[in-house]
């Protein structure tokens, strides 16, 4: 048995796939001592629909990731998606008392900073400082220590629905998980794909997931917009299934054995075997058409996210370019048409900065589990976000009486 306090684990809800993540810290080195997947059921667009095939799917992942671990799970950074996400920036300045900036006048700017007006319905998951500004003095990572009269912050609020956040949170703790913390599944992927220098210049993260597609943009080592494209991997095996009039488990197999994203390097005498629904006799047809179904929903999802990082006027913020992860990411030339699309070079991002089971987590596909932990070593000793309570209205009360005692 492993000591758990050395044992971090990401937990990847998502809706083709929940993927369990067991990390090892020793010194600075993650190592990944394992790793259990399981299909999932209970989830659409990255949204829990159903709770018992949720449990069910997440028990048998982390069944699987005790076993190659040999520990014993008792608490996950679970990861967040679906089209409910939003993420916005805002600023706050306060004056500063005292000679020198101290970590309560930071924590008073950022508190500044997220004095925004959030409807009821909806949680804040992520306040990510982006810079600080010392009187004019603009580009600062950490003011603390610094003379300065007025501190100015920078930041950028991930919020989510309370109800989906919930949910989440729910399922974990039936299948006898504590939740350390929920993150965002783009950012959580960027701490495993990207490398320093893509951060520091600017890079676009597209992680192409089953239900949704997340685009982050980072530039200056921290994380400038968020959005989640209620588009992906599905919406592909779906439009191969009515295409090819196919049942959806056997075009999720065509897709990934003779899927690719650009139809005019398809020679026209390739043929695929499409089995019949009904028991009817199976057909043979053209490889081709299956290329003439995915480019134009390739392109699709890429042009949607182009459009909203030219809606936030971050085109010229990407210097870096494209880093494309997540499991529809391994589509043969999907690099290829999001260049084309982007107009900005683009790599296939995989998981690294870790030790262990390197080569079994080498794949997109588990970029989210890996950057879980990798978030979780990170912030271990940071005050987390955290929704265990039994209802929502536990918090609001204590919130209430909190209040209550600084007025009186």
């Amino acid at each position: 048995m492993q000591p758990q306090e050395e044992i971090i684990v990401g937990l990847d809800v998502g809706t083709t796939k929940i993927c369990a993540v067991v990390g090892e810290l020793s010194g600075s080195d993650i190592n990944i001592i394992g790793i259990g997947t399981h299909p999932s059921i209970g989830l659409r667009k990255g949204v829990v629909v159903n709770i018992e095939s949720t449990v069910e799917s997440i028990q048998k992942a982390v069944e699987e990731a005790e076993l190659m671990a040999g520990c014993e799970i008792s608490s996950v950074y679970a990861g967040i998606a679906g089209g409910h996400i939003t993420g916005f920036n805002s600023r706050g300045i306060v004056a500063i008392k005292g000679p020198e900036i101290t970590e309560n006048d930071v924590e008073r700017v950022i508190d500044a900073a997220r004095a925004v007006a959030i409807p009821m319905d909806r949680e804040v998951i992520h306040v990510l400082p982006q810079e600080f500004i010392v009187d004019d003095q603009a580009g600062i990572q950490n003011p603390v220590g610094m003379a300065g009269v007025r501190l100015e912050a920078k930041i950028h609020i991930v919020t989510g629905a309370v109800t989906s956040a919930h949910n989440i949170v729910k399922c974990c703790n039936r299948s006898g998980l504590d939740v350390c913390d929920i993150v965002l599944e783009s950012l959580a992927s960027g701490e495993a794909v990207l490398t320093s220098e893509e951060r520091e210049l600017g890079t676009a993260l597209v992680d192409l997931g089953g239900g949704t597609s997340d685009l982050a943009v980072f530039s200056g080592n921290n994380i400038k917009h968020t959005f989640v494209l209620a588009l992906g991997g599905n919406n592909i095996t779906n439009d191969i299934a009515v295409g090819l009039r196919a049942p959806i488990a056997e075009a999720e197999k065509i897709k990934k054995k003779y899927g690719t994203c650009i139809a005019s390097k398809i020679s026209g005498e390739e043929t695929i075997e499409v089995p019949e629904m009904g028991g009817r006799e199976p057909r043979q047809l053209p490889r081709q058409i299956l290329g003439e179904i995915l480019e134009p929903r390739m392109e699709e999802i890429f042009t949607l996210i182009k459009r909203e990082i030219y809606r936030e006027g971050m085109e010229n913020a990407l210097t870096s370019g494209i880093v494309l992860t997540g499991g529809s990411a391994l589509l043969a030339d999907a690099t290829e048409v999001a260049e084309s699309i982007f107009n900005l070079p683009t790599r296939l991002g995989t998981p690294r900065g870790i030790n262990g089971l390197v080569d079994v987590v080498n794949n997109p596909m588990y970029a989210t589990g890996v950057g879980l932990v990798l978030y979780g070593a990170k912030n271990q000793s940071e005050k987390k976000f955290r929704i265990r309570d039994a209802n929502i209205f536990n918090r609001l009360i204590s919130r209430m009486k909190r209040w209550f005692k600084d007025v009186i």
